[in-house]
């Protein structure tokens, strides 16, 4: 082989073995990017060449700041690395974050992502207080509306998705995040939210029932509950039938990609091969 041609074989075969879009990760509360380091490193092993964007900001107790400051942040460095990959991005929120990164995919247009997966993310909204006892020590369920639906309460991440099911007037009338970006509450961004969502290749939505946390579980699922405590599976909830943010049309075009293990603990999805194996790398494209 002329010697001249070796620098661009071997650039055609580092080309080869990148074929696989970046992977953007985004962390849960409480915790760090170092929290989702084995993420990283299976795709990395399992998908040579990946480039992974392993998110550093709002860590530990500033991971409490409010979801719009968050989303925002952090989608204009999301926004910065989509820009050097005109191909598109895969996108990975675990647990608030994945409601961070649904609402980065759905305000910021000029972002382009590919794959969008929500592990183990309260997509609905959360009403347990499986974790309350450790930000919010003495705080209870039934009374957390109390804080949450209030000026203050809103200066929280968790207070921006608190949806009590008996308290509904209150979580319309306060709460800043979730009811917008679901499209519960109609805003002048209503439809950018839909139509952001809409540009997805495919939404993946994994939970389980032995997650402890994420309360009711079909959270992770857009599932909720009415108002006698019964759990409303996703495809039953208002919600999809009205399709308020694309969700009845990614899953009638087949883009819809619902996943659910049973076995798994909050504190482990993210920190499970299996998962990572078996939940994640099949839809990273």
């Amino acid at each position: 082989m002329n010697r001249n041609l070796v620098p661009f074989v071997l650039l055609f075969l580092v080309h080869l073995c990148s074929t696989y879009k970046p992977v953007v990760l985004i962390h849960g509360i409480m915790t760090g990017s170092g929290s989702m380091e084995m993420i990283s490193r299976r795709i990395q092993e399992k998908h040579p060449g990946t480039k992974v964007y392993n998110v550093n900001r709002f860590e530990s107790w500033s991971s409490l700041e409010t979801m719009w400051h968050q989303v925002l942040e952090i989608g204009l460095d999301v926004a910065n690395i989509s820009s050097q990959h005109p191909d598109g991005i895969n996108l990975i929120g675990y647990s608030q974050g994945g409601l961070v990164a649904r609402g980065i995919v759905q305000t910021f247009a000029n972002v382009s992502v590919s794959t969008f997966i929500s592990l183990s993310s309260p997509q609905a909204g959360q009403y347990g207080a499986g974790f309350l006892h450790v930000i919010f020590p003495g705080l209870v369920k039934e009374s957390a509306y109390e804080l949450f639906y209030s000026r203050v309460g809103q200066h929280t991440s968790v207070g921006n998705y608190w949806k009590d099911p008996y308290h509904q007037t209150l979580y319309e009338s306060y709460s800043v995040y979730l009811p917008y970006i679901n499209n519960h509450i109609q805003s002048a961004k209503s439809e950018d939210f839909k139509n952001n969502l809409l540009r997805l290749k495919r939404l993946v939505l994994i939970g389980g029932p032995d997650d402890q946390v994420i309360t009711p579980w079909q959270s992770s699922q857009f599932g909720y509950y009415d108002t006698n405590d019964t759990v409303v599976e996703m495809r039953d909830q208002d919600i999809y039938q009205t399709d308020r943010i694309g969700l009845r049309a990614l899953d009638e075009s087949g883009r819809l990609h619902v996943v659910t293990v049973p076995g798994v603990n909050h504190f482990n999805w993210h920190m499970n091969v299996s998962i990572v194996d078996d939940c994640l790398l099949p839809y990273l494209d």
